[in-house]
């Protein structure tokens, strides 16, 4: 028998099971399953409790739908303890549902639970340890060689029991590996991750009471440069003018035996260090291994003999800027074998992996002598010569090199860099084995896609591949050359597709605190974040670019129902319009816009700077003043409100004509004016119809840049030209989104002409081949192909608009949103005869089913469950067909409507 109601996917601050959690209030989510139809929760009861059982909240029993980051209360959390909490649900007819449980653990919540750990680093004047000979006689790559290779430290600890408890808490100015034993800590790769590390650092918490016992213990750890003090962006100076000198290790190991006693060991200048097996080590330029000189049994053996090894410099105590991670990190997700291999006469060896990736080679080597030189190149593509093509990578190497020790069987992988590559070169050895890890932080996935149109697929394929890649502890711009920066208009245009592929609310909530903290004290947002004091890089205030600030904090409370987020960022919001509107009192936004980028990498068109400008500002205040509203600042929603009048009237007299034209007679600049309100409702269809025409003089190819092309899809079916949007959606022809497809790529392209037929590669100074913003199409395949959609004024997809949109000469779409809801799910299919639609809602969400009607049809003939819609249960249909369509309401639950149809040209 179907039911009872089910809570289950318990998360904690949006993650699964955190350890060491520094949020002193976390919020707790849950999901809700049933099998039954029109189910929702009426009720909850959430209890708390430390792990020993002892209880300290208990909500009773809550009349409540709420399954949304709830709080338990005001419980005083204690550092480095783990809680238990319990949710039981009622359903909707108040019947008691079943129970739940999951767990969090606290961190050191205060900089004052590090104690006396310290900050050490390498001590340049100490005197030298015994540093390995040169690797090869042949010279690394330049830029490679002048990298620093990473520092091994070691502590020799005993533990007088075995613990019942043990916690490993390490961050790094820089980047870590941390061991016990010989044995790695954790699955965390590129950790801590990059903030801007001036406002936090970023610690994480590991368990490692298994691997602890009575007795001595070796504590070891690998610090390199990172994100910290490496090659950083386009701009190649050197680490002193990045954030630090040197790299700096942190860390506190807390242990606990049954009779209560413990036991803490920090980093202080009783460790001791030395360069190491890793010669060379940098994110963009590659890493060198040298197995002939790792120091056996540096990080396992306690009787290590470390007299040639140098004491740690103390370089500071300061915790202020140390806070448990936020997010999930980095890690290898997914294992990928070649597809194909090409012996070259001289040695050399190509592997194309046949998935443009990002991550590393993980080699093996067999029967090489020791000392032998093996090198690893990497690239996203071929020259017309079946070279590696690495012009594009600018000054990033991306170059590995392994030196052998000699052993019969050898492994090598790099730790501490990462490459953007479809292809690899291996050179030095014959007799080798490649497979490439994937990496990219790790967001849960959670969206499908699927359709008739293989090109499409793929499409949809490249966008979800370009997400993962650049999704690496930032929203990068690209993963392989010189720059791997997170911008932030790709990743708000970006962002809406983000949230359909995965779970990205705690990655980008983490990373809108580097948008916040990189604001400039006049209000303006810089265009990458983390910021940088450096130029070339330390650039602000660019429409489009900061508008990120207002927009992404939006986007989480609507697509997650993040409301602390929005509360956070509100004030950062504010002083962002405030700042655009001092400088632009006529409401036109020429004045204090950076570097204006325009509709960047835009095709054949140039849309007027002050008009896409003008209309950003209008968008942000009108989010500005919805946010207003919904945190209860009314006076601040009405002065926004305001505003947005004042900037809309100031649009219309500036760029419209009375016949509907916006000033450039652009793609971009009617898409802007359409999708943000900006136009009088008389003037809307003919803007629309311009819109159209601007397309079809194009033979329906787009025109559209960064900007233009997250509208281009939705504002087309938003406005009835959904012919229009299939059209340029399946478009093959360049400029378009399926030319790269056809062309063999399988991540989107930075440039719509990255390569062409007619024109070979473009300019090697900015071609990407894995750049994700003109992907955002992937929001419009989800939400209008497939039609899983929320409604204007829901938030967290409580209230769906399904409405799929067949033709385009597909055949049928289908796709799978785990919301944080549950799955939402939608399947349709189209014949000669008969519209099939499928769709699941999760409980305690609702839906308005838009379903098409052939031509003067009145939906007598439409069937759910093979009944009359009448008839069906818990279908509510609305009483007038508008717009060739019948709409229904329904609760949770799967349904199958189907809708006689005849395809359009078919015969009476």
């Amino acid at each position: 028998m179907p039911g009872p109601l089910r809570p289950y996917g318990l998360t904690c601050e949006h993650r699964v099971t955190p350890l060491g959690l520094d949020e002193p209030r976390p919020r707790l989510s849950w999901k809700l399953a049933d099998d039954r139809r029109g189910q929702r929760q009426s009720a909850y009861r959430l209890r708390l409790a430390t792990d020993d059982g002892t209880n300290l909240f208990d909500s009773g029993v809550v009349t409540s739908e709420e399954t949304l980051d709830v709080v338990p209360g005001e419980v005083s959390l204690g550092p480095a303890t783990r809680y238990t909490w319990r949710v039981t649900v009622w359903d909707a007819d108040g019947t008691e549902g079943e129970t739940a449980a999951s767990w969090f653990e606290t961190g050191l919540l205060r900089p004052s639970g590090w104690g006396d750990a310290e900050w050490i680093e390498h001590d340049p004047t100490a005197a030298p340890a015994l540093e390995p000979p040169a690797a090869d006689p042949h010279p690394l790559p330049e830029r490679l060689a002048t990298c620093p290779g990473a520092r091994l430290m070691r502590k020799v600890i005993t533990l007088r029991d075995n613990p019942v408890r043990a916690r490993l808490y390490v961050a790094a100015r820089g980047l870590h590996r941390v061991t016990v034993d010989g044995l790695r800590v954790g699955d965390d790769e590129l950790s801590p991750g990059w903030t801007d590390y001036r406002h936090r650092v970023l610690y994480q918490t590991y368990d490692v009471t298994e691997a602890l016992g009575a007795g001595r213990h070796v504590l070891g750890a690998l610090l390199v440069d990172g994100w910290w003090s490496g090659y950083l962006g386009f701009d190649q100076r050197r680490p002193a003018e990045h954030y630090g000198a040197r790299p700096q290790l942190i860390a506190r190991l807390e242990v606990e035996y049954a009779d209560g006693g413990r036991e803490v060991t920090v980093t202080d200048s009783s460790w001791c260090e030395t360069a190491g097996h890793i010669l060379h080590s940098d994110l963009l330029m590659g890493e060198v291994h040298d197995a002939r000189h790792r120091p056996e049994g540096w990080d396992r053996a306690a009787d290590f003999d470390a007299s040639g090894w140098s004491p740690v410099r103390v370089a500071g105590r300061d915790h202020a800027t140390l806070l448990g991670a936020l997010d999930e990190p980095v890690r290898v997700t997914e294992t990928v074998e070649p597809v194909a291999s090409r012996h070259l006469p001289d040695g050399r060896l190509i592997l194309d992996l046949g998935q443009n990736l990002v991550g590393r080679i993980r080699l093996t080597v067999r029967g090489a002598t020791s000392g032998t030189r093996i090198t690893l190149r990497h690239a996203e593509t071929l020259d017309d010569d079946g070279e590696l093509y690495t012009a594009n990578l600018r000054s990033a190497e991306a170059t590995d090199v392994y030196i052998t020790a000699g052993r019969s069987v050898e492994t090598f992988e790099p730790v501490f860099t990462v490459h953007g590559f479809r292809y690899a070169e291996v050179a030095g050895h014959p007799d080798v084995t490649v497979v490439a890890q994937v990496m990219h932080s790790d967001t849960p996935m959670v969206g499908e896609f699927g359709c008739s149109d293989a090109d499409v697929n793929r499409l949809w394929s490249n966008v979800r591949w370009g997400q993962r890649g650049n999704f690496v502890s930032v929203p990068t711009d690209c993963p392989q050359r010189d720059e791997r920066l997170g911008w932030l208009a790709d990743a708000q245009v970006f962002a809406p597709t983000a949230c359909y592929n995965a779970d990205v609310q705690a990655f980008f909530s983490r990373w809108l605190l580097d948008v916040t903290d990189g604001q400039s004290a006049r209000g303006a947002f810089p265009d990458v974040a983390p910021a940088l004091d450096r130029p070339v890089i330390n650039r602000e205030g660019a429409p489009a670019w900061g508008d990120a600030g207002v927009l992404l904090p939006w986007l989480l409370y609507r697509v997650y129902g993040d409301r602390r987020t929005l509360e956070r960022c509100f004030d950062a919001m504010t002083r962002w319009i405030d700042w655009i509107a001092e400088g632009n009192p006529d409401r036109i936004w020429r004045r204090r816009v950076g570097n204006h980028y325009g509709d960047w990498l835009q095709v054949d068109a140039l849309t007027p700077r002050d008009v896409l400008a003008t209309a950003y500002f209008a968008r942000s205040t009108t989010v500005v003043a919805d946010a207003a509203e919904v945190l209860g600042r009314a006076a601040e929603a009405r002065t926004y409100r305001k505003l947005v009048t004042e900037i809309r009237a100031a649009f219309q007299t500036e760029f419209v004509s009375d016949d509907g034209m916006v000033e450039g007679d652009t793609q971009t600049g009617y898409l802007l004016a359409l999708a943000f309100g900006l136009l009088p409702d008389h003037l809307v269809q003919p803007a629309a119809d311009r819109l159209a025409s601007a397309i079809r003089r194009a033979g329906e190819r787009l025109t559209t840049g960064f900007v233009g092309v997250s509208l281009l899809c939705p504002t087309l079916s938003r406005h009835g030209r959904d012919d229009l949007a299939f059209a340029l959606l399946r478009q093959t022809e360049y400029p378009s989104w399926l030319y790269s497809v056809r062309h063999g790529a399988t991540t989107v392209w930075e440039r719509w002409d990255g390569y062409t037929d007619h024109a070979g590669f473009q300019a090697p100074s900015m071609n990407s081949f894995n750049h994700y913003a003109l992907g955002s199409v992937g929001e419009w395949l989800y939400a209008r192909v497939a039609g899983i959609a929320q409604a204007e004024d829901s938030t967290a997809f409580t209230d769906l608009v399904i409405a799929p949109a067949p033709g385009g000469g597909l055949s049928f779409a289908e796709a799978c949103y785990d919301s944080v809801r549950g799955p939402i799910t939608t399947a349709w299919s189209l014949d000669d005869s008969l519209f099939t639609l499928d769709v699941s809602v999760p409980p305690g969400a609702r839906a308005t089913v838009h379903l098409p009607l052939p031509s003067g049809s009145d939906g007598s003939a439409v069937r759910e469950g093979g009944v009359a819609l009448d008839d069906a249960p818990d279908v509510t249909v609305a009483p007038v067909v508008e717009g060739g369509e019948l709409r229904c309401q329904v609760g949770s639950g799967t349904y199958r409507f189907t809708v006689p149809f005849r395809t359009p040209g078919q015969e009476d």
